[in-house]
């Protein structure tokens, strides 16, 4: 049985849209409004470079990557072909207009995964910051 956490009213989350949800520990969660009002929560980390989904472009049920535009499905979290990869679905329910998340998944799930790192010494960066003398 689930036990559910208030996150916030449906009108919160822009249409084609998305809400960061921090969490304690871990990256934060995105949770995204469709154009008719349905409601889904990925962790906000593309499985590609770790682009934020929360900042990407939603369209029907998948939201595309700002970084390199790879499209995710918001009911599975995993990307459509050709590109490959999954990022963690979240469990969410929406109940008279506020949006509720499993609290147990908020806490639990995919805390193992690393937020991507910019700037000098990342292995996200393909150019290598000046040093001064």
């Amino acid at each position: 049985m689930n036990e559910w956490k208030k996150i916030c009213l449906v009108n919160d989350i822009p249409v084609l849209g998305a809400r960061r949800v921090a969490r304690p520990q871990g990256i934060a969660v995105a949770v995204f409004r469709s154009s008719d009002d349905q409601v889904f929560a990925l962790l906000d980390r593309c499985p590609h470079k770790g682009g934020p989904l929360s900042q990407g472009i939603v369209f029907g049920e998948t939201v595309a990557c700002p970084l390199h535009n790879m499209t995710i499905g918001l009911t599975d979290g995993c990307a459509r072909a050709p590109d490959e990869g999954c990022t963690p679905k979240f469990s969410c329910k929406v109940d008279a207009g506020e949006v509720f998340l499993d609290a147990v998944e908020l806490a639990t799930l995919a805390l193992d995964l690393q937020a991507p790192r910019a700037g000098p010494g990342s292995q996200n960066c393909d150019v290598q910051a000046p040093h001064s003398a």
